[in-house]
């Protein structure tokens, strides 16, 4: 299902920039602006700031001067509202609505529709919806800026969508194999030896032990380098001190 943003007189230029951020860090990229106070706010240095490298929503943002031309071709409409309005669509949090819908990736157009900083949506343009998503905060302080309320619902449309999988932060380390263990133990033998920790005639079971210890840990490569720089170390120094 397309998914289409709608900002509705938005007064600042600062909102539109971090409501495109909001928008790209969940996959979205449709952004239409009805009647915003600044004609050139797409291009506005407090836009471009605050949208912090989504430039291609910017890019391919619209602005019209009607609600009727940002809704051509959207099917379902989501409107937002604090408060329930009478006579009005039903009000429901963004998760349970989202779940009821059936098919998420179905044909059609999703529109999510965002009133101006000072008043929010108008009734009429409330009514027009399918329903009112009430996002649920803190009842003695529910106000959100427009940026803050497009990322929770752009965020919970996403996750119903299917979510992105979580990203490692770094490449899987690689686990160190046999022949590098084996590499590693002769190593320390022979530090711990030069440092007169293992008595060569009298070894016991440190090494056997160590192997396993090693074994146990799943060491990987980079783990193995820093052991064996931590030996190289331990011989050095005992070779100074003699």
């Amino acid at each position: 299902m397309h998914t289409r943003f709608i900002l509705i007189e938005t007064s600042h230029a600062g909102n539109v920039g971090a409501t495109a951020r909001s928008m790209r860090v969940m996959g979205f990229d449709d952004l239409v602006l009805v009647r915003p106070r600044w004609a050139n706010v797409l291009r506005r240095e407090e836009t471009i700031q605050r949208a912090s490298g989504a430039l291609n929503v910017l890019e391919n943002a619209r602005i019209v001067e009607t609600l009727d031309e940002a809704l051509e071709g959207m099917t379902h409409l989501c409107g937002t509202a604090m408060t329930p309005r009478d006579f009005g669509p039903p009000t429901r949090t963004p998760r349970e609505h989202f779940s009821q819908i059936a098919s998420p990736t179905q044909t059609g157009g999703m529109a999510l529709l965002f009133g101006s900083e000072r008043c929010g949506m108008s009734n009429e343009d409330v009514y027009r919806c399918h329903v009112a998503l009430s996002i649920p905060t803190d009842p003695n302080f529910g106000s959100l800026n427009i940026a803050g309320a497009v990322q929770v619902i752009a965020y919970e449309w996403r996750l119903a969508l299917g979510g992105f999988a979580v990203q490692d932060a770094v490449a899987p380390a690689v686990q160190a194999d046999a022949a590098q263990i084996a590499g590693l133990l002769s190593h320390w033998q022979q530090s711990l030896t030069d440092i007169g920790f293992l008595d060569p005639q009298a070894p016991k079971k440190l090494m056997p032990r160590l192997n396993q210890l090693f074994n146990r840990a799943a060491l990987s490569e980079d783990e193995v380098h820093i052991l064996r720089g931590i030996a190289k170390a331990m011989t050095q120094s005992s070779q100074r001190k003699s």
